[in-house]
């Protein structure tokens, strides 16, 4: 048993650039690893949960297919974006302006959780938030993600993408939330792979634009309590 409680420090970095956002993960994931494997005395470093947003960008997960980007290089530039192929788990996603896009840095160890109950708690966490807002919303069965209308063949589309890497149980890269997002981005790519689902967003189901700060501040919330109590489960 910990001797005190896990602490998690919450940092809203803003409209960063992608690559600045991996390196600063990199750095505090490095440390959190290299804790754990030199196992020293005292106090181990903070856990984070960063929160930002990216200029047009997509990102490939390490066993990815380079062929689920559908344009090239030129085109790109063309339309503003740039390309990273990463070292996350998943296939390809997008980023960009008016989506939450979250990093949490954790060991799960001192959080009690397995990487497999991770991934699930940030599902639950979107769904519980969705809820909120009058969104039902899901887990697909065989994918990661939060999804409307999983169960049927034609209408299932994602709402939050998400693509972890973990190392001695600490955890890098996360979710990815449409919330304002210019959809339009998702059709130069197989969004995560798949090439017959669609994606949505809330401003695209609830017919309004939302209010970005309130959605980060709701989410926020929720993650830290569920981070904190890993045996709540949506809705409950």
């Amino acid at each position: 048993m910990n001797p005190e409680p896990a602490q998690i420090i919450f940092e809203d970095l803003g409209r960063i650039e992608y690559k600045e956002a991996w390196d600063l993960q990199e750095g505090r994931f490095l440390q959190l690893v290299e804790y754990k494997r030199e196992k020293p005395g005292g106090k181990p470093p903070a856990s984070y949960l960063l929160f930002c947003e990216h200029p047009h960008v997509y990102t490939l997960g390490k066993s990815g297919h380079e062929g689920n980007l559908l344009v090239r290089q030129d085109f790109l530039k063309k339309i503003g974006a740039t390309y990273y192929r990463t070292n996350r788990g998943g296939d390809i996603t997008y980023h960009g302006p008016g989506q939450i896009v979250g990093y949490p840095i954790i060991d799960l160890e001192l959080f009690q959780l397995g990487l497999k109950q991770y991934v699930t708690l940030l599902e639950d966490s979107i769904i519980e938030l969705l809820k909120g807002y009058g969104i039902t919303s899901s887990q697909m069965e065989g994918a990661t993600g939060v999804w409307l209308d999983a169960d049927h063949p034609v209408k299932a589309r994602k709402i939050c993408a998400i693509g972890v890497r973990s190392s001695r149980h600490v955890t890098m890269h996360g979710f990815a939330l449409n919330v304002n997002t210019d959809l339009a981005y998702f059709s130069h790519i197989n969004p995560c792979g798949f090439e017959t689902r669609g994606v949505t967003s809330m401003e695209r189901e609830l017919a309004k634009n939302q209010d970005f700060k309130q959605v980060k501040e709701r989410l926020r919330i929720i993650l830290m309590e569920r981070l904190h109590a890993p045996g709540h489960s949506a809705g409950s």
